[in-house]
């Protein structure tokens, strides 16, 4: 009988069995989300998760048209060696996640995960973002001159007001003087028959 057989008290079985035991080398990486579009000031979370036996070492590095960059490195369950550029806008995860707060545009670019296993095997993996700017300067332009126009439109709506209550009090004088006019007439010609 086989010695693994023979631990697990399997002794009298006479139906064979068949143990298959599934050693997995290496690291498998799993990114759900490789590109992220953010705005200005906004907080975003890279996102992985990884797999692999014993605790790994995790490095995220930052990829963009002015070089490459090491933003942290770490082992789960340790505290990260978080680099100067990036002090207190960092926060990580055991699951190899990171969460970048406050981005600007100077943040867009590709970042790039290693997770490496003690044994020397590693598995990489990269995110692009994407950081655009809202033009608060042009929303505010329009905020200002929108309140402008409701400004001018009231006044003209006021003006309106008056202007139809002076007509209407002119037109009011204007008969009651024709009336009068045309009363003394009346009168006068009674007067001269």
């Amino acid at each position: 009988m086989h010695p693994l057989l023979a631990g697990l008290g399997v002794e009298g079985l006479k139906v064979p069995i068949l143990v298959s035991l599934v050693t997995s080398q290496g690291v498998s990486l799993y990114i759900p989300q490789s590109t992220i579009n953010a705005t200005v000031e906004e907080d975003i979370l890279l996102s992985v998760e990884y797999s692999c036996h014993g605790v790994p070492t995790i490095e995220w590095k930052y990829t963009s048209n002015w070089g490459v960059q090491k933003i942290v490195e770490w082992k789960p369950g340790t505290q990260a060696n978080i680099s100067q550029s990036h002090k207190d806008r960092v926060c990580t995860f055991d699951n190899g996640s990171i969460q970048l707060f406050s981005v600007g545009v100077r943040d867009s670019g590709y970042y790039i995960i290693t997770v490496t296993e003690r044994l020397g095997s590693s598995q990489f993996g990269t995110i692009v973002l994407h950081v655009s700017e809202i033009l608060y300067e042009d929303l505010h332009f329009v905020a200002v001159f929108l309140a402008l126009l409701a400004a001018v439109a009231a006044v003209l709506i006021s003006l309106m007001w008056v202007c139809n209550k002076c007509s209407y009090k002119f037109q009011r004088k204007r008969r009651h003087k024709l009336k009068e006019s045309t009363t003394e007439e009346i009168e006068l010609q009674d007067v001269e028959c």
